[in-house]
């Protein structure tokens, strides 16, 4: 009978109590004692038989054996369950942290930014606009009003330079 308790005994400790009942009836208790705080109750379930002490002598070896047996699979089962939810968490985690590196490193597309504009040269009073400097328009007015006014400014210098170039009359 221990020969049969002792993989279970290995374990944990046992608690086991023989009661007599009624005539010639005995009732025999095993309650699996709890390791620590984290242990699973479904480890603790105790196990009871009831019959006469040649019933119990005939039986119980052999009920302690599917018992004990029940028991260590029981308990292999809930290690293996905990060591792969383990194994998913860490696994989830270390995805999460390499999502988390990828969004951190991917380089943040910046809006358009406008090309800094060179500084429009300073111009004297009567130095004239470069070329380049001029804004074009695709509005064709503008460009005629701005091409008589160029115009007249031409104009305006040809006739100083002629008044000029005329000897002063006295």
């Amino acid at each position: 009978m221990f020969r049969e308790l002792a993989p279970l005994l290995r374990q944990r400790a046992v608690l086991l109590t023989v009661t007599h009942l009624e005539e010639d009836q005995i009732r025999v208790n095993v309650l699996p004692k709890q390791v620590g705080t984290g242990d699973n109750t479904a480890l603790t379930t105790p196990f009871s038989v009831t019959g006469t002490a040649d019933e119990l002598d005939e039986q119980l070896p052999q009920a302690f054996v599917q018992f004990v047996g029940k028991h260590l699979e029981l308990k292999n089962t809930l290690e293996s369950a905990k060591a792969e939810m383990d194994a998913a968490a860490k696994l989830a985690k270390e995805e999460a942290k390499s999502k988390t590196k990828a969004v951190a490193k991917k380089p943040e597309t910046p809006a358009a930014k406008p090309e800094p504009s060179k500084p429009a040269p300073c111009l004297g009073l009567f130095d004239s606009v470069p070329a380049q400097a001029e804004p074009t328009t695709t509005n064709s007015d503008e460009d005629e009003i701005l091409k008589e006014i160029q115009d007249n400014e031409q104009s305006d210098d040809d006739t100083e330079h002629d008044l000029e170039d005329q000897p002063a009359a006295a």
